[in-house]
C-alpha cells in the first residue's frame, strides 16, 4: 500500500466516523470509518517505515581511478 492510498483511506473514514450522519440499517458507517482510518493509518506506518529504509544507500568510490575514468 502506498502512502498515498494510506492518506486517501485515512481521509474517507475520518469522513465516515465524523461528518457522515445517515443511518444504513444493519451497517455501522462509524465502524467502518474506524476500521479504515486504523487500516490507513497502519500503511502510512508501514510505508514511511519502508521508505525509509529504502534510502540508505551506500556509495563506494574507488580513490585510486581518476574522476573521469570512473564511468
Amino acid at each position: 500500500m502506498t502512502i498515498g492510498t494510506s492518506l486517501f483511506l485515512l481521509a474517507v473514514g475520518a469522513i465516515l466516523r465524523y461528518a457522515v450522519n445517515d443511518e444504513i440499517q444493519d451497517i455501522d458507517l462509524s465502524v467502518i470509518g474506524l476500521i479504515l482510518m486504523i487500516v490507513g493509518a497502519i500503511g502510512l506506518v508501514l510505508g514511511l517505515f519502508l521508505l525509509s529504509r529504502t534510502r540508505r544507500d551506500t556509495v563506494v568510490v574507488d580513490r585510486d581511478v581518476p574522476p573521469r575514468d570512473r564511468y
